[in-house]
C-alpha cells in the first residue's frame, strides 16, 4: 500500500491538471488469476490491480476465494486520491454502486463498458440511431500479428441511460485481421461515461478505452513472460501479490 501511494503521488506530479475542468489521466482496474497458485480449498489466487496510463500499478488486492472482484473494487480504490481521475473498467465492474462511489465519493469520472450483465441498458445502447451519428474517430494499429482498425462514435443522451451519472453513450467498432491467415473479425463495444463532451471528446474516450485494454500487454503479459507468474504456486498471506517471481527461484521458499 505504501509503495502504491508513493507511485500515485509521482503520477500526480508527472501529470498535473492542465485546467480546472480537465480530468487527470486514466486509471485502469482489471483482475488476473495466478494459474498455478491454488489455495487449500481448491480456489485459485486472483489479484485485482489498478494501473495508471503509464503502466504503473499503484494498488493491488487479492480477491478472497469465497467472493469475486466486485466486492474488492471499492476497497482497492478507497485509499487513493482519485479527484478528476478517469477510471476505466470492464463489464464485470460496470455496477451502479461503483459508479456512485467514484463520482459521489471520490470526485472521479468513469468509462464503463456495458455487456450482457446489463441486458436492458446494453439493448438500449445497441438500438441507439448510430447510423445517423457521423464517424468521429478512426485509428489503425498493427501488433502481435494483428491489424486492427477502431472506429468510435459518441452521443449525448439526456434520457434513457439507466446508469448513475452517465451522460454520454459510446460505440467502438473493432475490425481485426489476423495477418498470417487473413481471418477478419468484427466487434461492437458499447459503453457509458460520466464525462461530458466538453471534458472528453470521442477520440480521447477511445484512447482511454484502448489504454484500458492495454493492461493485457503492460501488466498481464509482462508478469507471465518476464516473471512466470502463471507458474507461481505462492498462495500464503500477502506473498502472491508481493513476489510472484519467487516460484522460479529454487533457492527461495515462499510458502
Amino acid at each position: 500500500m505504501a509503495v502504491g501511494a508513493w507511485l500515485a503521488d509521482r503520477g500526480r506530479d508527472d501529470h498535473p491538471v492542465r485546467d480546472a475542468d480537465q480530468p487527470r489521466p486514466s486509471l485502469a482496474v482489471d483482475g488476473k488469476t495466478v494459474r498455478g497458485a491454488y489455495r487449500l480449498d481448491g480456489t485459485q489466487v486472483h489479484l485485482l490491480a489498478a494501473m495508471t496510463g503509464t503502466g504503473q500499478v499503484i494498488a493491488q488486492r487479492e480477491v478472497d476465494g469465497r467472493t469475486n472482484e466486485i466486492t474488492v473494487f471499492q476497497p482497492l480504490l478507497a485509499p487513493l486520491d482519485l479527484h478528476k481521475t478517469i477510471v476505466t473498467f470492464d463489464a464485470l465492474h460496470s455496477q451502479t454502486g461503483h459508479a456512485r462511489f467514484l463520482v459521489e465519493g471520490k470526485g472521479a469520472h468513469y468509462i464503463a463498458l456495458i455487456k450482457a450483465n446489463h441486458p436492458t441498458l446494453h439493448h438500449y445502447l445497441k438500438e441507439l440511431p448510430w447510423r445517423d451519428v457521423p464517424l468521429q474517430g478512426k485509428t489503425r494499429a498493427t501488433a502481435h500479428g494483428r491489424d486492427e482498425i477502431r472506429r468510435v462514435k459518441t452521443c449525448t443522451v439526456t434520457a434513457g441511460l439507466d446508469f448513475p451519472h452517465a451522460v454520454q453513450a459510446v460505440q467502438i467498432v473493432r475490425r481485426r485481421r489476423i495477418i498470417t491467415t487473413g481471418k477478419v473479425t468484427l466487434e461492437r463495444v458499447y459503453g457509458v461515461t460520466s464525462l461530458t463532451p466538453a471534458q472528453a471528446g470521442p477520440v480521447e474516450i477511445a484512447q482511454r478505452v484502448r489504454e484500458h485494454w492495454g493492461i493485457e500487454n503492460k501488466i498481464h503479459h509482462v508478469r507471465d513472460t518476464a516473471y512466470a507468474e502463471d507458474a507461481s504456486r505462492v498462495r500464503t498471506g500477502t506473498a502472491p501479490r508481493a513476489w510472484p517471481p519467487c516460484a522460479t527461484s529454487p533457492s527461495v521458499r515462499c510458502d
